[in-house]
């Protein structure tokens, strides 16, 4: 505790009503003691710090000019929710985020009446406050009440089409409803002095239907190098229209830019909107990702997402690894196949440090792509890609392609294209919980004519399946790889192409065959290990693919063992479902084979380790040992040995 930043302004804040009686020069103290206070909670948790400390100053401005939870704030991803919730009565468990039975590092409505829509995906925000302000006007009943409803949308989170589709159907229904556009990539030096105190004046003053002008005529009143940086800021919000920005084109009153870090601009802007507003509108302000704490602002990332660190220096306390990430495997992997095939490309939606793909665009930057949050245009651009002549690597985590199904379908798996997916975060992720779990494409791809579909046991296994999908050029093929470290195998020179379709066995027994599917092998080896030791020697295989299905290796295990459970990292419907399909095909339940599917459970699980997490979903090795068990009819490890 004696480490943690003093903040007596803050400590009298408890539930956003707190601000009301706060004067504007003691609301932007409260606004650097809340920056200290997230950079503290952070440091002992880790998270996504830089887009919170982005978004301070806003965050006090909206919860004292606004009146929520009445008032819907709705934080586009959400991952710079974490200033919103020590605002919002969440101080006291602020250091529990990201953790077992602690608060989401994102907004969940089960946490909180001032969370009123869940998010960890972007480009929802505005879709979901337009669906608010029409409850509203339709005369929608919540406990809360339904007043205003304000967006807050990042300029990444704008390349989605969804935010654009949302915002033409707001600009043609005219509902009053604002959308903050927090942009955090564009270089304009603020206002500052007598000249931030006029344009603020001519926002609190002038009449609603004038703002714009006002705004314009103070643009116009900066030195040369300010006003060239307004107006560059402008200009991004021009081009797909013609005759004023695009916008404006869409139905949006649009002011701006402004200062998002400045109190004095923010404040009047925010209170004559309240206001004043009738129809819908979008204000722009600046802002720096990580602002005002250096180590997040001198980062490549900004601090995005970091470890625990040390508040003093930044330096991040990380564990020292003792195997390969399966990401950096992967990216490396990559590099090879390329080395020797010019026509590989890859292809990220927004995220290129996380797929690794950082690397590949070092090497070959005219081969590398990162199209944005635009997972639909990504899957697209792939198949144009492929159809082509190229090799493109679609490179995603499993939670973001999901955003990309129908173009999966219609553009990739009809036409038979060769788009080689890359499916990153596959199973469950740890911290990040439910909203960023790959628990789903297995099942989503698996039921698609022409796809092949592997899954890596170790990170030896990734290394020749990036070399397979390279080779792969009959249809699509995807690939699917945890996040974190790999389990210390020893690692082969270079990938050599698996036989399609061709699972291996690890180790033979009898009674029982344990079929793993991705990696739960460990896992399952573990396992196999212990009722070894009590007399009961399991055979072990790794699928490796779960389409095309090993017919010959399963319907061996089916037939020469008295049961057969499968293990994955996926929900029901996936591989497990589908050897169970062919099981019923070939009759091989009509001669009595004791069948068992270890799946993910019919639940979203809340973020925890990802060890806490998969004992949650009852796949630790514990747990496969007592699955084998109950599926003999022992009892426990005991009956065995007698």
């Amino acid at each position: 505790m004696t480490d943690r930043p003093k903040t007596p302004l803050l400590d009298q804040v408890h539930l956003p009503a707190d601000l009301k009686r706060f004067s504007d020069a003691e609301l932007t103290q409260i606004a650097h003691e809340l920056r200290a206070e997230t950079i503290s909670a952070v440091s002992e948790t880790g998270g996504h710090l830089g887009a919170g400390l982005g978004v301070v100053e806003l965050t006090v401005a909206l919860h004292a000019v606004f009146d929520t939870p009445r008032d819907r704030l709705i934080w586009d991803v959400s991952h710079q929710s974490y200033p919103h919730k020590i605002l919002t009565g969440r101080r006291d468990r602020i250091r529990t985020l990201r953790q077992q039975d602690g608060l989401s590092g994102f907004t969940k409505r089960s946490e909180s009446p001032f969370d009123p829509f869940g998010a960890a995906h972007s480009s929802t925000s505005i879709s979901a406050a337009l669906g608010f302000a029409v409850a509203r006007d339709l005369g929608g009943q919540t406990p809360e009440g339904i007043g205003d409803a304000i967006a807050v949308i990042g300029d990444g989170s704008m390349s989605a089409g969804m935010a654009f589709e949302a915002m033409n159907n707001a600009g043609h229904l005219g509902k009053r409803l604002v959308v903050i556009l927090n942009d955090n990539d564009m270089s304009i030096a603020p206002p500052t002095g007598a000249l931030s105190t006029y344009l603020s004046r001519l926002y609190a003053e002038a009449p609603f239907q004038d703002l714009k002008t006002a705004a314009k005529a103070a643009v116009s009143m900066l030195p040369g190098p300010f006003r060239e940086g307004a107006k560059r800021a402008k200009e991004m919000l021009k081009g797909m229209a013609v005759g004023g920005t695009m916008f404006e084109e869409l139905g949006f009153s649009y002011l701006g830019p402004i200062d998002g870090h400045d109190m004095t601009q923010l404040l009047p802007v925010l209170r004559t909107i309240r206001s004043r507003a009738t129809g819908p509108i979008l204000l722009h302000v600046i802002t720096k990702k990580g602002k005002g704490y250096a180590p997040a602002e001198g980062a490549r990332d900004k601090g995005h997402a970091t470890a625990k660190f040390d508040v003093i220096t930044g330096e991040q306390k990380k564990a020292p690894s003792n195997a390969p990430s399966y990401t950096s495997v992967f990216a490396r992997s990559l590099l090879r196949e390329a080395e020797t095939d010019d026509r590989i490309c890859a292809v990220t939606a927004a995220m290129p440090d996380g797929t690794g793909l950082n690397l590949f665009a070092e090497r070959y930057p005219s081969r590398c792509f990162d199209v944005g949050i635009a997972e639909q245009h990504g899957v697209t651009f792939c198949a144009g890609l492929a159809a082509g002549g190229m090799k493109p690597f679609c490179a995603m985590y499993s939670t973001f392609l999901q955003r990309g199904y129908d173009q999966v379908v219609h553009d990739v798996a009809i036409q038979r294209l060769p788009v080689r997916f890359a499916i990153d975060r596959a199973g469950l992720v740890g911290a990040d919980g439910a909203t960023h779990a790959g628990s789903f494409d297995v099942a989503f791809l698996a039921n698609l004519p022409g796809f092949t579909i592997m899954a890596a046991a170790d990170e030896a296994e990734l290394v020749h399946m990036v070399a397979t999908a390279a080779a792969h050029d009959e249809g699509p093929i995807a690939f699917r790889f945890p996040r974190g470290e790999g389990v210390g195998v020893d690692m082969p020179e270079r990938g050599v192409p698996l036989a399609l379709g061709k699972g291996r066995i690890l180790r033979e027994g009898g009674r029982v065959a344990l079929l793993s599917f991705g990696t739960r092998l460990a896992e399952t080896l573990k396992a196999a290990e212990a009722l070894e030791a009590a007399g009961l020697s399991p055979t072990v295989a790794d699928a490796r693919f779960a389409k095309p299905l090993d017919r010959d290796l399963i319907l061996q295990l089916a037939t020469h063992h008295e049961a057969l459970i499968t293990i994955e990292e996926g929900a029901i419907g996936g591989f497990g479902s589908h050897v169970a399909q062919l099981l019923a095909e070939e009759g091989v339940f009509d001669r009595g084979l004791k069948y068992r599917s270890m799946v993910l459970p019919d639940i979203f699980i809340d973020q925890a380790s990802p060890a806490a997490m998969y004992e949650i979903a009852g796949m630790s090795a514990a747990q496969i040992e007592a699955k084998v068990l109950d599926t003999l009819g022992v009892a426990t490890l005991g009956e065995l040995r007698a």
